[in-house]
């Protein structure tokens, strides 16, 4: 099984723009997240994916291997599969690339999924964390998920997920992590499909598979992602660095 990573980034960020191209430590945030996918170990190759040419040239003016993407893109899934299109792989493993702080052990898990799937019953596999905190349930930016008994991805959604109309039925509330490690088929398939409602209500690439029966394995995770989507995240990263 070929493997590969991929770190789409896209250089106008809505939130925090150029974010990938700030500081961080004497090295860009994107340089940083691409040395820590390699440093993994987990990966036959490792792209930047890109419509950037500041992006592309820091990656590749460091030793590094990047693509420009053809077309404009909605979705990172969509300028992954345009990118993945003519490689010769079978698991694509998508990495943000404003999480420059990558642990291996998390997409170790993601691989071991398809690993053990011999009747190929899984076209991606995702993470999530469990979340206590009102606040972070509530929260809209933070994406929730619930799965049915074999852990596949029932809906993703920003709203509260289930509604606690009854709150003493041991209801565990869980934050979708954006890791993906997908079949190149089914990154293939999502590229060719069509944007439907949910998808377009909810801001969510995700439920486009699940509207066209793909299915989903999420694997639960203690691991905390530490994304950098404003100015303040990129602070608390410099501390931590």
């Amino acid at each position: 099984m070929k493997i590969i990573a991929v770190i789409p980034a896209r250089y106008a960020s809505t939130r925090f723009p150029a974010k990938l191209m700030q500081d961080l430590g004497g090295k860009t945030v994107i340089l940083r997240t691409y040395e820590a996918a390699i440093g993994t170990k987990l990966f036959d190759d490792v792209f930047v994916v890109t419509d950037s040419e500041l992006i592309f040239d820091e990656i590749v003016s460091n030793g590094g291997k990047a693509i420009m993407s053809v077309k404009e893109h909605e979705s990172g899934s969509d300028r992954i599969a345009e990118a993945v299109a003519n490689l010769d792989v079978d698991l694509v493993i998508n990495v943000q690339g404003d999480e420059p702080f990558i642990a291996a052990e998390p997409l170790a898990q993601l691989i071991a999924v398809f690993r053990n799937d011999d009747e190929k019953k899984t076209d991606l596999a995702s993470l999530m964390r469990e979340i206590k905190n009102e606040d972070e349930i509530k929260n809209p930016n933070n994406v929730k998920v619930v799965v049915d008994q074999n852990g596949f991805a029932l809906y993703f959604s920003r709203s509260v997920i289930p509604y606690p109309r009854e709150v003493n039925v041991g209801v565990r509330y869980f934050q979708h992590i954006g890791i993906y490690a997908f079949r190149k088929q089914a990154l293939l398939d999502f590229y060719r499909l069509p944007m439907k409602s949910l998808e377009a209500s909810e801001k969510l690439e995700q439920l486009r598979y699940l509207e066209f029966g793909k299915r989903i394995r999420m694997i639960e995770t203690s691991h905390v992602s530490i994304g950098i989507d404003t100015p303040e995240d990129l602070d608390r990263a410099r501390k931590l660095l």
